[in-house]
């Protein structure tokens, strides 16, 4: 017949002698090194921890940083925003195939820039839009503004002022009186 496996090392007879060998064996602590101590070598489990630096010298250092990142990240996603809302692709394709805006910007109208600027406030709530963006063309550049409010709270928005500026000075309105609106049921009367 086998015997069954021993529980207890084989040297333990007293209980006492139990109780020492169970017992984790007690360890001097290490002092954490020095910064002139030269490479460590071999690091231990329980050796004392080091000081940790206060950081708030360098919190304080990188928070104006951090709040200057955001602000900015902020404004350009907003701008982001305008520059791809339907208002200001119905006002840019309208610019495209009116007449005046071809004679004086040429083929091939579009944003000036290659991170458009959306100038301006486009509030569909409240009924009220009032920007202005560049836009160049083969011929030209200028900056188009375009202005439309919304009277009533269930009513259409109504162009005011659609605009070229060209880069000499001169001003060109695009919104003819014996044209009808060009706005007129597209992307700013659907949304409203």
């Amino acid at each position: 017949m086998k015997m069954p496996p021993r529980l207890l090392p084989r040297n333990c007879t007293t209980s006492r002698s139990i109780y020492q060998s169970l017992r984790p064996q007690r360890r001097t602590l290490i002092a954490a090194p020095s910064p002139n101590d030269g490479p460590l070598l071999s690091r231990r489990s329980d050796r004392a921890l080091p000081e940790i630096p206060s950081s708030r010298k360098l919190w304080l250092k990188t928070l104006p940083i951090f709040l200057s990142i955001l602000t900015l990240s902020t404004i350009a996603i907003f701008n982001y925003q305008k520059s791809s809302s339907s208002i200001v692709n119905a006002t840019l394709y309208a610019l495209r195939t009116s007449e005046a805006g071809k004679r004086e910007l040429g083929e091939q109208i579009h944003f000036r820039d290659k991170f458009p600027w959306i100038w301006g406030e486009i509030n569909q709530l409240h009924g009220r839009i009032d920007i202005s963006f560049g836009v160049k063309g083969t011929k030209g550049k200028g900056m188009m503004r375009f202005k439309s409010v919304r009277k009533t709270r269930m009513g259409f928005f109504e162009t005011q002022e659609w605009g070229l500026e060209m880069e000499d000075g001169r001003k060109l309105q695009l919104l003819d009186e014996a044209r009808d609106d060009p706005f007129k049921h597209t992307a700013l009367q659907a949304e409203s």
